[in-house]
């Protein structure tokens, strides 16, 4: 498997001296053949700036920073794919960050790319091909014209064109999960957020936070508009914006007024569960989906991430078991990185999470972030890394019931049944 490397003019190439190293945490690995799979449709090849790729030179054994100027290359998964390893570099300058994204370890082999993945979700519904631009500049015109004075299908117009979210693009081509922003504000700050940063951070957000509060009008309008598909799925809590339980009585009347009018579909909530009372409130008006954002299953490890203000990972515990209990579908959105996730301890952590809560879904998702920022950030490990394609085969044995996959799912028959009878 030969080392992948880019020119400073982005060019791509495969290194004929040099043999791929991906990278665990802080340390550089040897890749295994079991844990490469073809570069999926939709991934993307991008250069690291500020970096030199690190390759084992086959002549004497050794590890070496590759020189004359290449950067490394790293791949940008499509969803429904998890990452097994990072890129193997070092930085050029180790003052540098990195964009935040979720760079995974790519290789040339048999005549093609490889990536250092495993498939665990069907990426179909997200795959960004599948969006037709052309339909859907035709869909933002006719919801922005049908409803001139809604602020949220205005701020969505810019998700789906600006940035190119395909939850907001769903909102308007009326399929699978739409988006129904809802909060400005957030209870926790954490490191690298998407949507907002302290001016000191050193990352720059990639999205702009909504910087209004909604009408419950205005929410009621796109829940209705997408909730006309049996199957559709609405979902409060977007990267443009905070935390959407902090808007608890916008979310309660909305989502009374819409069941009072339709028994379609599924109203999610993405949310990172803190705030238990209100959560309580809002299951209690119908939810029909909760997804919980958490990196760990560690005090120590959650506080350094989220920077919770005002609740503990007790709270969120407490959130999704009452959640469960009263029948909801509830999943974790597990924010994962190679070297930290596949730790003995986490996982050890995790597996106990996941019991005491009763969840039904484990949302694997890449963890966007300058590496070496995160790894100074969180505590150092304390027990084996196991690496994560061993890290998913330990879930699935000590959580069989659980589903491992990508993205939120609607919930299976029994379970839509369960929930229509509490």
């Amino acid at each position: 498997m030969n080392l992948v490397y880019a020119d400073k003019d982005g060019n791509v190439f495969d290194h004929p001296h040099y043999e791929a190293l991906g990278r665990s945490g802080d340390m550089i690995v040897e890749m295994l053949e079991e844990e490469l799979i073809p570069l999926p449709e939709g991934a993307t090849l991008v250069s690291l700036p500020f970096t030199k790729p690190i390759g084992l030179n086959p002549a004497s054994g050794n590890m070496e920073v590759v020189p004359d100027g290449a950067q490394a290359v790293g791949a940008l998964l499509p969803q429904g794919y998890t990452r097994l390893c990072l890129p193997g570099y070092v930085k050029a300058d180790k003052n540098e960050k990195l964009p935040l994204f979720g760079y995974t370890a790519v290789v040339w082999k048999d005549g093609g790319f490889y990536v250092a993945a495993e498939q665990s979700d069907d990426p179909e519904r997200w795959d960004p091909l599948n969006c037709d631009q052309g339909e859907l500049n035709v869909q933002v015109e006719r919801l922005l014209q049908k409803y001139p004075e809604n602020r949220l299908f205005q701020h969505l117009s810019n998700c789906a064109l600006g940035y190119e979210c395909l939850t907001a693009s769903n909102t308007f081509l009326g399929r699978w999960e739409g988006a129904v922003p809802v909060s400005y504000s957030c209870n926790a700050g954490c490191f690298g957020c998407i949507s907002e940063q302290p001016d000191d951070s050193g990352f720059v957000a990639p999205q702009t936070r909504m910087n209004f509060k909604p009408q419950v009008q205005e929410v009621v309008d796109i829940m209705l508009e997408h909730l006309k598909h049996p199957d559709a799925i609405i979902s409060f809590g977007q990267g443009c914006e905070g935390e959407p339980s902090t808007q608890v009585k916008i979310i309660v009347e909305a989502m009374k007024e819409v069941r009072s009018q339709t028994s379609n579909g599924f109203i999610n909530i993405n949310t990172n569960a803190g705030l238990t009372d209100f959560i309580r409130a809002i299951v209690d008006a119908g939810l029909d989906l909760m997804r919980v954002s958490t990196i760990s299953a560690l005090d120590d490890h959650y506080n350094a991430y989220y920077k919770p203000r005002g609740y503990t990972l007790q709270n969120v515990e407490k959130s999704l078991r009452y959640a469960t209990d009263k029948g909801v579908y509830t999943s974790i959105n597990y924010l994962i990185f190679p070297g930290v996730t596949d730790r003995e301890e986490e996982i050890e952590a995790m597996i106990g999470f996941v019991k005491r809560s009763g969840l039904k879904l484990i949302q694997m998702r890449n963890l966007n972030i300058d590496p070496e920022s995160y790894l100074e950030l969180i505590p150092k490990a304390q027990g084996e890394i196991y690496g994560m394609k061993t890290m998913l085969e330990i879930f699935r044995q000590e959580l069989p019931d659980v589903v491992i996959g990508s993205y939120t799912h609607v919930p299976p028959l029994e379970l839509r049944r369960q929930r229509v009878s509490q």
